[in-house]
Formats: C-alpha cells, structure tokens, sequence
C-alpha cells in the first residue's frame, strides 16, 4: 500500500503542475519563521485562542469593535495554510469545462479587472508612458495585484492590514522579474483609514476582502476618496443571499461557520453591501450575483464551492473534508507539534479553517451565500465630499 501511495505521489509531482512535495516542503520552512513574523500575538497558539474567544460570542459588537486584531490575528495565523493549499490569489471562482482551477481564478480576477475601463483612461504619465494608477483594495500576498497588473499593464497598489502579508507580497512581486515593486507593490494599512491623498488612483478593485469590514460605508466611502472623478471601483463582495432565513437554525449555523472561519465580524446580505456603494456616493453600474452564471455544468463546469466539498481522492484538499482525511489533517499536525517542526497552535488554526470549509461548502449548496457579488460604482465626474470618507 505504501509503495502505491508514494508511486502515485510520485505521478502527482511528475506530470501535473500541483507540485505537492515543493509546496508542502516551503510550508513546512515557513513554519519555523512564522511565530518571529507574528504581529498581534507572542505565538501562535496565543493568537489562535484569543480569535477563538472573540468569535465565541453570537454577538458581532465586540469582533466590529477589534475588527483590526480580528482580521490581523487571523492573516497572521492562516497565510501560511492559503498559500500552500490554495495558492497566491486567495478567492474563488467557477469552472467552465474543460478549464483548470488556475485558469478559473485568472479568469475571474481579469473579468473584474475589465470592468475598471482603464483602456478608456489615460493614467498618469510615467517615463512617458500613459500608466493608470490602480488600489487592490485587500491585497492579500498580491496574486490578484500580479496578474492583473501583467493584463492590464496598470501600475498597482494593494493595501492589507497584515505586515507579513506585505512582507511576503512583495517578495513575490521582486522574485517575478516581469514585475518587481517598481511595477506592483504592497503597502501595510487599513482601507478603513487608507495612507493615500484624494484623488490619487485612476481606478480600484476589491476580491472578496472588503467583508472584513466593521462599516461598509465608511469603507466605500475611503474607496471613494482616493479614487479620481471618473474612476470606476468594482469587487466582489461575501454575502448572504435572498435565501438566508435568519429563523432557520441551520442557515444560522453555515453563518456562523464562514465568519469563524475566515476572520468575519458579520456577513451581511447583498442588499445591504449595494446600499451602501451608493450612500458612499457611487454611481452604480452594475450589480449580479454571479452565482447564477452558466458556467456550463451539464457539459462539466465545476461550481465556486467544489474544493471545499468532501472528496475521497487523497491527493486533492478535498479529502480532508471527509471524516478520515479531517482526523489525519488534525492528528499530523498534532504530531508535527510534538516533534517541534510547527509551533503549537498549528492544529487548532487548521481545525478553524476547517470550520470555515464546511461552512461555505454547505452555504454554496444551500444557495445560502455568495463569494461573488459583483458591485460596479463610478466616481462621479462632480466628485462630491461624502461622510463616510475621512
């Protein structure tokens, strides 16, 4: 059985691009620097129960008010397990047939990209060339701001709360010699309170980041601040859907998972999220769940949700959604503690975002939740003061 195990690891390694035993050994290196990069909390196992605690309320008034060390304790905990299990762009997306996963994710950071009309903008004038100045609006480790700065030939400025976030962005950004910062950069901050003039980008996008924040308006209305008159700002947003019925237990549980899972103060429902783009002072272009896109799924179209459904096939990240894989995730890398190759608490932030998993699994097929409502808002040309904005 071993020896079938390790020949089909070896097919994995050998003739797909998945790269398991690379993946797994950069983890496993990361794992020693990650309590020195720490930001909110002596160690890990610290930062993994006080994000615990604050999510032990069904109250969302404490987590709103500490929405800063809730969305840096759980970048600084989790990075490491989204980069290995997921990769650079950490969103999701559905398949058309016959379309790989990392297609799907730059297909879906592209089409939002198209949205921004930075073809119809000059930009500034860099070096003597027309360059558009665009915010990535929660960067994450940069993926998004990579590509889309390859597609758009933008010049790009992502914001993310998380300094090893940024720290590990750029190191990206200046190992791919197509790019460097000189061409896309991160910058520490929060995009409630943005480091950044008014006026100052041609152009803003957001993928599934802005549902950390505690006031939709007040983030939106920065957003608007530093975007130019006429810009455009589009995103996909996470949120509840027109079939949440806050009475139904079950419904309230899948909630309650995705927000303990993914560093959520709240989820609110789409209404919510549109209401506020416009009170930001928005014009709306466009809005869509796009949920309820034909993807192609009689002809093999995957949903968004597949990788977090239970799969048996060992070599994918669905198996450990299965009660077997879930029992030897966890009880590897309690092993892994003991043996001191990844720092206590490793286990419980695993267990969390398994949590989050099951919660957005089952919301995708409840129909329940959408990690892609798309909200498209231009700036007006009579750009106009808003209170949201600082």
């Amino acid at each position: 059985a071993a020896c079938g195990v390790g020949a089909c690891l070896a097919a994995v390694q050998l003739l797909t691009p998945a790269d398991p035993i690379g993946t797994t050994l950069r983890l496993m290196s990361q794992f020693r620097k990650q309590e020195r990069a720490l930001t909110c909390n002596s160690d890990v196992n610290a930062g993994i129960d006080e994000y615990n605690r604050l999510h032990s309320s069904d109250d969302a008034t404490e987590r709103n008010e500490s929405y800063q060390s809730l969305v840096n304790s759980y970048y600084d905990l989790v990075t490491l397990f989204y980069e290995w299990g997921w990769g650079q762009s950490f969103h999701f997306a559905y398949r058309h047939p016959h379309e790989t996963f990392a297609e799907s994710i730059r297909r879906h950071e592209y089409y939002l990209a198209s949205k921004l009309g930075l073809s119809e903008r000059r930009g500034s004038n860099v070096g003597g060339e027309s360059k558009a100045k665009v915010l990535d609006v929660g960067c994450g480790v940069g993926g998004p701001m990579r590509n889309i700065c390859r597609f758009t030939g933008a010049d790009v400025t992502g914001i993310t709360l998380n300094q090893y976030q940024v720290d590990r962005g750029n190191a990206l950004c200046n190992d791919d010699p197509q790019l460097g910062t000189e061409r896309c950069r991160s910058v520490q901050g929060d995009f409630m309170k943005m480091p950044f003039e008014d006026s100052s980008f041609d152009g803003a996008y957001a993928i599934e980041a802005t549902c950390h924040a505690p006031d939709r308006v007040k983030c939106y209305g920065e957003i608007y601040r530093v975007l130019k008159p006429g810009s455009i700002f589009a995103c996909y947003e996470w949120c509840m859907t027109d079939k949440y019925d806050p009475e139904n237990a079950e419904h309230r549980r899948v909630k309650k998972q995705i927000e303990e899972g993914d560093g959520l103060p709240d989820i609110c429902h789409t209404s919510v999220c549109l209401k506020a783009l416009q009170e930001a002072g928005f014009e709306l272009l466009e809005e869509r769940d796009l949920i309820y896109d034909d993807y192609g799924a009689k002809q093999g179209g995957k949903p968004w949700m597949l990788p977090l459904l239970p799969s048996w096939n060992p070599f994918t990240q669905r198996f450990q959604f299965n009660w077997l894989g879930y029992f030897l995730t966890n009880t590897s890398l309690w092993f892994l503690e003991m043996l001191w190759l990844a720092p206590k608490g490793t286990r419980k932030t695993q267990a969390m975002l398994q949590t989050g998993g099951f919660g957005l699994g089952d919301g995708g097929k409840l129909g329940i939740f959408t990690p892609m409502y798309l909200m498209v808002g231009r700036v007006p040309a009579e750009k106009k003061k808003i209170n949201g904005a600082k």
